[in-house]
């Protein structure tokens, strides 16, 4: 489970007294996610989720995310949008911590992907980078392509003890995203990491997207990236082109690629599937000791980046190339 802080009945119940949401009826831990404490919370008014920021998430940035699902929620985008308390503020303290209630969403993530889950993906993730179209804030991607080869500057003796060799071959591949990152793509709000453990459906249908602590201003076709990486393959490794067709379908239908959008496809969902081997890796070594998580394998993306090395040509296949 992703609790890295416990709550106690007094410390709920002290939070929920600068609330118009009624006494609480249930609260417990959800096990997902692995960047903050996350609670199923039940009052007499609703149903919510209650968030303690940990790790990664900078009390200073969060803002702008928290803004951000204000302005998406407020321009139909289905979304978890923040509760604020009498004196009208989202962000609130725990023990310290950083913490935000927000609305409970109803749906359920799909483990395993189909094609028509991935053409509704793809249609969820255009219909968010329009909607977030004229939102006012900033924030650069801190885990952009800039940031890759500093962070596994202090990775490499993990790398090599999770495989051997693979710092060499890490290497290479961050010398030629260096090379050969693309400039000047179409930018806005990302998500940047469009997972399908951050979206739900009702039924087969798209139903929503949450988990925007990561969101920044970068390429939109970077999202589309990250997305390709997250939904398409398969358990036993491979890409699923058909998969991937249906993905990038989904998304054009709200908002066509550009030529040069789709050519840069490869490298960037070899970039993107750089950056969350680098974050595993570096999480793979530094789970707090007593916190109820499990870290994600960073070898799932080690096997995402060999098959982006040696076949790029994968990712035009599934562009309609």
């Amino acid at each position: 489970m992703a609790v890295y802080t416990d709550i106690t009945d007094e410390e709920l119940t002290l939070l929920l007294a600068d609330f118009d949401l009624g006494a609480p009826t249930a609260f417990k831990g959800i096990a997902e996610g692995v960047e903050n404490s996350n609670f199923l919370l039940e009052t007499e008014a609703g149903r919510y989720i209650l968030t303690v920021y940990e790790k990664r998430v900078r009390e200073d940035e969060l803002p702008f995310f928290l803004d951000l699902m204000r302005w998406l929620a407020d321009h139909d985008y289905p979304s978890a949008a923040p509760v604020p308390n009498r004196a009208g503020q989202m962000l609130q303290r725990v023990r310290g911590k950083p913490a935000v209630i927000v609305e409970f969403l109803t749906g359920l993530s799909v483990r395993r992907p189909t094609a028509a889950h991935c053409r509704e993906a793809g249609e969820g993730l255009a219909r968010l980078h329009l909607a977030a179209q004229g939102f006012p804030g900033r924030r650069a991607n801190d885990l952009g392509q800039a940031a890759w080869a500093p962070l596994f500057a202090r990775l490499g003796d993990e790398a090599e003890a999770l495989k051997p060799g693979l710092a060499a071959v890490i290497q290479g591949d961050l010398d030629h995203l260096a090379a050969h990152w693309p400039k000047g793509l179409p930018e806005g709000i990302i998500h940047a990491d469009f997972f399908p453990d951050n979206v739900f459906f009702q039924g087969p249908k798209f139903a929503a997207a949450f988990d925007f602590y990561f969101a920044c201003v970068d390429a939109l076709a970077y999202d589309i990236a990250v997305a390709l990486n997250a939904w398409c393959f398969e358990p036993d490794g491979s890409f699923n082109i058909t998969s991937a067709r249906a993905l990038l379908t989904g998304y054009e239908r709200h908002r066509p690629l550009s030529d040069a959008e789709r050519a840069a496809l490869p490298i960037l969902a070899h970039g993107a599937a750089m950056r969350f081997f680098l974050t595993r890796l570096n999480d793979w070594g530094a789970t707090p000791a007593g916190a109820l998580v499990r870290p994600k394998d960073p070898l799932e993306y080690e096997r995402k980046l060999a098959v982006h090395r040696e076949a790029p040509d994968l990712v035009l296949f599934g562009a309609g190339a």
